[in-house]
């Protein structure tokens, strides 16, 4: 009896995993990752070898990826903003203010934002929140429309 298991199943396996974690997680660079597996395993079915299979997935997922890239830039105008955008923050301090890097105290907490706009924000300023990437805020001095 042979244990050893067989590489297109292997693959399908592995595709099923990445597209039920992407419906956990809603990133469709998962789906992507997820689809360039099926690929594989549909080469490995076809009896292509090893790296062909691999071949197969890296083409697919970087199509895949670039695509989904493509698509949030171009549609980036039309989602929706920002679940923080609007809301009011208060300037605590300049970090850096040469790069527009200051401190804000926003829902109770000190967060690093990146000051967008003219003009030079004292402390206990009102400013309003553009976007945030990671534990960074983008923030201005006009409430966003």
């Amino acid at each position: 009896m042979n244990s050893e298991l067989d590489p297109s199943l292997a693959w399908a396996i592995l595709g099923l995993t990445l597209v039920i974690i992407e419906l956990v997680t809603g990133t469709f660079y998962l789906l992507m990752l997820g689809v360039a597996a099926f690929g594989a395993a549909a080469a490995a079915y076809f009896g292509q070898d090893t790296p062909v299979q691999a071949l197969v997935a890296a083409a697919i997922a970087a199509a895949g990826c670039y695509w989904v890239h493509a698509y949030r830039v171009r549609n980036a105008a039309s989602q929706m903003p920002h679940i923080d955008a609007g809301q009011p923050a208060s300037f605590e301090s300049w970090l850096d203010e040469g790069a527009r890097l200051a401190r804000v105290n926003y829902r109770g907490a000190s967060w690093d934002a990146v000051v967008e706009g003219d003009g030079s924000p004292q402390g206990g300023s009102l400013l309003y929140v553009l976007s945030a990437s990671g534990n960074t805020l983008k923030v201005t001095a006009r409430r966003p429309g």
